[in-house]
């Protein structure tokens, strides 16, 4: 492996003010940049693009240099920090489809002569195996491995970079190295063949032939050590537990479990048809076994917004059961094992026994009004976090007869494969999302009647937290021609019938008591914890086998009265209702309709714009914007 002390010479001569000495340092680096970046991102368009902006920060900041021995490093952390920018700004990171590369398979930016002896003995077969399970990783697997394997660099060196710490680089190279031998094996490659793969493909992406001989990776640049071993091994929570009461997992990585109550599990030996568990719901009676169960909840920003979900149940050998429920940021998906088959569906995960959902990060406040409404029995008693930072994930769960939960800090558990498509890649695929869900947001309108005023809107709803990022939910509303309401990116604002602005409020103000599936919950779960936040009364209505549902708010005299189709996750109508000494009769209606077709569509699906209003913002009014919405009018 070429050392850093060629250049040391260059690089002194060069602070002195000699220019071809700085011309002739970047020649001689930009082959080795090249292989560093091209093994990570194994793209030749993007990696020429990465190292000319490296070179050129080189020559704009050369003089902040301080030492000409951390030339190397100081370099390659500038072609780090842009790979890394570069994946920030991807939605999602999508493998390269096989156009991209080389009609070859094996990269043609570094010289192809660097195959050498055995590589070229090999044959192109193998390098294309090698070449191509490479590809097939995440990148940053790809780029620990290169750091580590090809940069020889440690691990406490890699952390800083980074900006993590050591154990857990130690724990991602583990689960690198696992996840390349998945791809070989594949190609019927035992674990003995991962060394001499990764020398290959070092080899083959090497900047010159004499690189190339240099490439040698030993056990030894291999080796994690026992602890991160286990970690990285572990397909379930259940065994960093173990090891975190052992004493094993420093403090900060893990926090010591915590006991939850049985019905915190929700899980069935059976699988039934889908359709079936959908009418149903998804809580089923605690079972008696010595297998183990987990929910993991993670929250991608703050711990007030979007929360992913995910549940697994496990046998006594820790080998997942019948069925996986996985709700990220893309869809919300069901495994059958029993046929192999995920279905994708529409709606988010409820309780049969219709008990509103708790999630870890939950107020005092809110987990209080809701025991008040509901009572103590069949509820969560999960141990309640109080988060500090973004990227909050909880596990809980049932090992055995041991029920325990736990938090962690992970900066993106999105990415990881157990949070994304944890199931066979040869299973079968069934899609039972309708055209609006499967593209991940809509258009939506609002007619109905307030006091016997006309009233209209239009609005557009993300169903998936990756649709909101772009496809962000706004909201118009009218009432006659006395009130219009608006909510959008630029925040939320009630105007009088000559546009004059009588109250401002934060952005989403008005989707309080309204559909927010992007959020993470179902529908039927955001409505009545958006009424439990203003201490609301409610109460919920659901015949067994039927796909929709009431829930009834009580405020003062007044009632509202949601229909929620529970199988599509969408508010249906709004009923309000007015008390007095006659009973109860109805005084507005809401009905709302959601669009499948949104390729053709006039001005009347035209977002708010985005002026700032001057003026102080109100505090959010929660969900009793639709009752002073009706006493108003």
């Amino acid at each position: 492996m070429q050392d850093n002390r060629d250049y040391i010479e260059l690089v002194k001569r060069a602070q002195f003010g000699e220019k071809e000495s700085l011309d002739n340092l970047s020649e001689r680096v930009r082959g080795r940049l090249y292989a560093y970046v091209y093994r990570i991102m194994l793209r030749e368009d993007l990696s020429q693009d990465i190292v000319q902006e490296s070179m050129l920060e080189m020559f704009n900041n050369f003089d902040k240099l301080e030492k000409a021995e951390l030339f190397w490093p100081w370099l390659r952390g500038i072609a780090y920090n842009k790979i890394r920018n570069y994946y920030t700004r991807q939605r999602r990171y999508r493998m390269v489809s096989m156009s991209t590369a080389a009609s070859s398979d094996w990269p043609q930016g570094p010289e192809k002569d660097s195959e050498s002896g055995l590589a070229y003995l090999m044959g192109q077969e193998l390098r294309d195996i090698v070449f191509n399970s490479m590809r097939q990783l995440k990148p940053k697997h790809r780029t620990v491995l290169a750091m580590r394997c090809y940069e020889e660099m440690g691990y406490s060196q890699i952390a800083e970079l980074m900006g993590c710490s050591e154990f857990n680089v130690r724990v991602l190279f583990y689960r690198a190295k696992e996840a390349l031998h998945r791809q070989l094996s594949r190609k019927g490659f035992g674990k003995g063949f991962l060394l001499p793969a990764l020398a290959l493909f070092g080899r083959m992406t090497a900047p010159s032939r004499a690189a190339a001989a240099e490439v040698s990776v030993t056990e030894a640049t291999t080796t994690v050590g026992l602890t991160a071993g286990l970690v990285g091994a572990a397909t379930s929570k259940t065994t960093v537990v173990a090891l975190a009461a052992a004493g094993m997992v420093t403090a900060g990585t893990i926090v010591a479990p915590l006991w939850v109550d049985k019905t915190v599990l929700w899980a069935s030996k059976t699988v039934v048809a889908v359709r079936e568990r959908l009418t149903e719901g998804l809580s089923v009676p605690t079972r008696k076994t010595t297998g183990s169960d987990e929910y993991l909840y993670y929250y991608p920003g703050k711990a007030s917004g979007p929360v992913m979900m995910q549940l697994v149940e496990r046998d006594s050998q820790d080998k997942p059961l019948a069925g996986q429920w996985l709700e990220n940021e893309q869809a919300n998906y069901f495994f059958d094992r029993s046929s192999n088959t995920m279905y994708i569906n529409n709606c988010r995960m409820w309780r049969k026994d219709l008990i509103v959902r708790r999630l870890p990060a939950d107020s005092r406040q809110l987990r209080d009004f809701l025991t008040m409404v509901e009572g103590n029995s069949q509820i969560e008693r999960m141990e309640y976090v109080t988060p500090r930072e973004d990227g909050l994930l909880v596990v809980v769960g049932r090992d055995g007869d041991s029920y325990y939960s736990q938090t962690v800090h992970h900066y993106n558990v999105l990415d990881e494969e157990y949070f994304r498509y944890n199931w066979p890649r040869m299973a079968k695929v069934v899609d039972n999302r309708d055209a609006m869900h499967r593209r991940g947001w809509t258009y939506f309108t609002i007619t109905g009647e307030m006091n016997g005023k006309e009233v209209s809107g239009t609005g557009r709803i993300p169903f998936v937290y990756a649709a909101s990022r772009q496809r962000y939910p706004w909201l118009k509303l009218k009432v006659a021609d006395r009130l219009k309401i608006a909510d959008g990116s630029g925040g939320a604002t009630i105007f009088d019938a000559g546009r004059r602005v009588l109250e401002i409020y934060p952005e989403g103000s008005f989707f309080k008591g309204l559909l927010r599936p992007w959020m993470g919950l179902h529908t039927i779960d955001t409505v009545r914890r958006d009424a439990a936040e203003q201490q609301v009364l409610f109460e919920t209505k659901h015949t067994p086998g039927s796909l929709e549902a009431e829930v009834i708010l009580t405020y003062k005299q007044n009632k509202i009265v949601y229909t929620i189709d529970l199988e599509k996750d969408v508010i249906e109508k709004i009923k309000f209702l007015e008390s007095d000494e006659q009973g109860q009769k109805t005084i507005g209606e809401l009905r709302f309709t959601y669009l499948d077709d949104v390729e053709q569509l006039d001005r009347e699906f035209v977002e708010p714009r985005k002026k700032e209003y001057e003026g102080p913002q109100e505090q959010e009014p929660g969900i009793l914007w639709l009752m002073r919405l009706v006493e108003g009018n």
